[in-house]
């Protein structure tokens, strides 16, 4: 891994397991974990890929699986994909750095159709490497294809920095909300949605 993401610098020892043990938690205590899966669903055809890009412990991927989507889910914390893989087989879990992401080298080389980025994931990736990140996400996706990316305005990551590094890598910002249940987006919103697309030739 290039750079130690600030998943690993900025949480103490015992955190991944906490975050594990959460999700667990809340999953069997029936709460509601599949909003952010929705949204893509909406947003792409049946049969769609997806890549879940810092799937964490694999909710959302799981969400989309289960809605015939064939999903390939990446995150940097092993502790994290291994708890994807032994709570939701069926999609493929892979541990790796989003800002180095080549999935054609781990046997995936064929593009998405859409890439999600929930969970806060690029307040958590290392510093400096945001643009980096979005651009190795628009690289795998084929032309046309949507990213659509949380996360909360008060994590130290500026939506001015978020919208110019997403054009950098090659994305062209669409549309904004406030929520993933599409609440209208505003400037004093406690979270961004934001929907990218890779524009076509």
């Amino acid at each position: 891994m290039t750079n130690p993401t600030r998943w690993a610098t900025e949480t103490g020892p015992g955190h991944s397991q906490w975050y594990i043990d959460r999700f667990r938690k809340l999953a069997a205590e029936g709460a509601d974990l599949a909003g952010e899966a929705r949204l893509v669903d909406a947003m792409v055809a049946p049969g769609s890929r997806i890549l879940d890009a810092g799937c964490g412990t694999g909710r959302v991927g799981a969400a989309l699986a289960a809605r015939g989507h064939r999903v390939v889910g990446v995150d940097a914390d092993p502790a994290l994909v291994e708890a994807a893989r032994a709570d939701h087989p069926g999609p493929r879990w892979l541990v790796g750095d989003l800002a180095a992401l080549d999935l054609a080298a781990a046997g995936e080389p064929e593009p998405f159709d859409a890439a999600v980025v929930a969970g806060n994931v690029m307040a958590f990736v290392a510093p400096g490497t945001e643009q980096d990140v979005l651009a190795r996400i628009a690289a795998h996706l084929r032309p046309d294809g949507v990213v659509l990316v949380g996360f909360g305005t008060d994590r130290g990551y500026r939506l001015a920095d978020f919208d110019g590094d997403a054009v950098a890598a090659g994305l062209r910002p669409e549309h904004r909300f406030a929520t993933w249940d599409l609440r209208p987006w505003r400037d004093d919103a406690e979270f961004a949605v934001s929907v990218l697309r890779r524009p076509a030739p």
